[in-house]
């Protein structure tokens, strides 16, 4: 039966995030507690310190709130990561640190004002068998909201993975980009850096294979993947890279103008609060002024990336891509079927379905010069509504054809696999009204198949989708073990694999998303 307990507070919540979501080293791991100890396999010495975490009754370890860099307070608010400091004795690990600062009001998050945020969790088989791949996951949310330990990793784990999740600064602490500040524009990924350099020295501590070590993430997440495949200052610290629903091609990077531009409009903000004084220098008042209110100054629908055109970031990833001057390594990329339908139906939430006379003037909006030949190609008349109809459209220009255009620059330098997420009745907002058109593969809704959610809107799997997330966990894991997947290479005619709870079968990708009409439009 499904669950229906405050379902129209969380569903707007959901109609929220529907509708802004879419938008070498090679250190020996410290040793674990001695064999035989009764702390054995809990108790970790990490090059921090010795930490102590919980096994249950599946036979996984888990260990939160492992601090990997020191608090971005003070001082180092607005500062590159540095150091976390040691600790002596044994320190619990078993609960997740705080969610870095993050708005309120949008279920995938959880609202906080906290700077001390720079922690990681290690989930990990107990039974020590030999080097385990290593899979970081890095979490999704516009680079706004979210947290690590949201995303219950138990059944890769149970696939044989050690995996760790990482929280880093969001939104206004990890991409505002002032020059008074100074900084690179995207701390929020050297903090991921950071993250990936712990785990290059501490991995084998937990059981994984620090020289086999797979980046993974989702949406914003996924554009970091982006960020580390196109950044020299990652290069040595991940062997593998899984993308979802991140076109590299399009996205993962601003201009410093762009960056600059927000800044200055915060600082404006700011001074309408009366958080700072008209004539205060700006550097000064950002320095000094609570998260809360920065946060408030910020906005809550930003979509914050970091600068290209930086020595953290030289090249956007598109041209990175396209030169070959990136980090190259096995990737696994994948788009959901039906990316904006969690967008439309979300607007649909907050305001009803489209009328079919708003679909027009919509897509001329949208498309300026375009529209007539965009009109011609999708006619209302295909379509069972108008918002079925433009999420349609958005899904295919915004999503689906740039995954294409990313797999094939790819797979120019790297081996690459292609997957679409095509399941028709997904768990992801289950319960919500119907309106003009269904949910079916939107954007997010592959994450219950890989993780237990922490997340509200999110019904557990039925048994048909448990199979189906048996096989896409045993395919990451693989993945991450060997580069390599079930099905063919990319460069094998541009292969893209379909992924449903029915049989396994190559996706009609370029047919069902109109690539050649697309292309034919650039």
């Amino acid at each position: 039966m499904r669950r229906t307990r405050n379902v129209s507070t969380r569903f707007t919540g959901a109609a929220l995030t529907l509708a802004t979501l879419s938008m070498g080293l090679g250190l020996a791991g410290p040793a674990q507690a001695a064999a035989g100890s009764s702390d054995a396999g809990t108790v970790v010495a990490t090059t921090g310190g010795t930490v102590r975490g919980t096994v249950d009754g599946s036979g996984l370890r888990s260990f939160q709130g492992i601090p990997y860099a020191a608090p971005p307070v003070g001082d180092l608010r607005w500062a590159p990561p540095r150091p976390a400091a040691a600790w002596t004795g044994v320190r619990e690990a078993t609960a997740p640190g705080s969610s870095c600062a993050q708005p309120e009001g949008l279920p995938i998050g959880v609202p906080s004002e906290a700077e001390d945020c720079l922690y990681l969790n290690v989930t990990a088989p107990a039974q020590q068998t030999g080097k385990r791949p290593v899979i970081v996951w890095i979490h999704g949310g516009s680079l706004m909201f979210g947290s690590g330990d949201l995303y219950g990793p138990e059944r890769l784990a149970s696939e044989g993975a050690v995996v760790v999740s990482v929280n880093y600064r969001l939104g206004v602490m990890g991409f505002l980009s002032h020059p008074a500040l100074g900084t690179s524009g995207g701390l929020g990924l050297e903090d991921q850096q950071a993250a990936l350099h712990w785990v290059r020295a501490n991995a084998g501590a937990f059981g994984g294979d620090a020289r086999n070590v797979t980046i993974m993430g989702e949406s914003g997440g996924g554009y970091s993947v982006c960020g580390h495949l196109a950044s020299p200052k990652s290069a040595g610290l991940f062997d593998r890279a899984i993308l979802q629903s991140a076109p590299c091609a399009t996205g993962g990077s601003r201009t410093r103008a762009e960056a600059e531009a927000e800044a200055e409009a915060t600082v404006t903000r700011l001074r309408e609060l009366k958080a700072c004084d008209a004539h205060e220098d700006a550097g000064a008042c950002l320095r000094r002024t609570d998260p809360g209110t920065l946060m408030k100054a910020y906005g809550t629908w930003n979509e914050p990336r970091p600068i290209a055109g930086t020595d953290l970031m030289p090249l956007t990833p598109a041209k990175a891509l396209r030169t070959g001057k990136f980090n190259r390594v096995p990737v696994l990329i994948g788009v959901n079927h039906d990316e904006e339908r969690g967008r439309i139906l979300g607007q649909e939430l907050m305001g009803g379905p489209m009328p079919p006379e708003a679909y027009e003037p919509q897509i001329r909006k949208e498309f300026g010069e375009q529209a007539d030949a965009v009109l011609a190609r999708y006619p209302l008349s295909r379509f069972g509504s108008a918002g079925e109809a433009l999420a349609t459209v958005l899904t295919d220009h915004t999503w689906s054809v740039p995954t294409l255009d990313t797999a094939r620059l790819l797979s120019q330098w790297t081996p690459t696999r292609m997957f679409e997420f095509s399941e028709r009745e997904t768990p992801a907002w289950a319960g919500a009204p119907q309106l003009s058109f269904e949910l079916r593969a939107s954007h997010m809704s592959e994450l219950p198949y890989l993780f237990d959610l922490k997340l509200p809107l999110y019904e557990k799997l039925t048994e048909t989708q448990q199979r189906l997330g048996k096989r896409m966990t045993r395919t990451w894991a693989n993945f991450a073990e060997s580069g390599k997947t079930d099905w063919p290479s990319f460069r094998s005619g541009g292969y893209v694999q379909s992924l449903t709870s029915g049989p396994c079968k190559r996706a009609e990708f370029t047919k069902d998303h109109d690539y050649a009409f697309w292309k034919s439009l650039r």
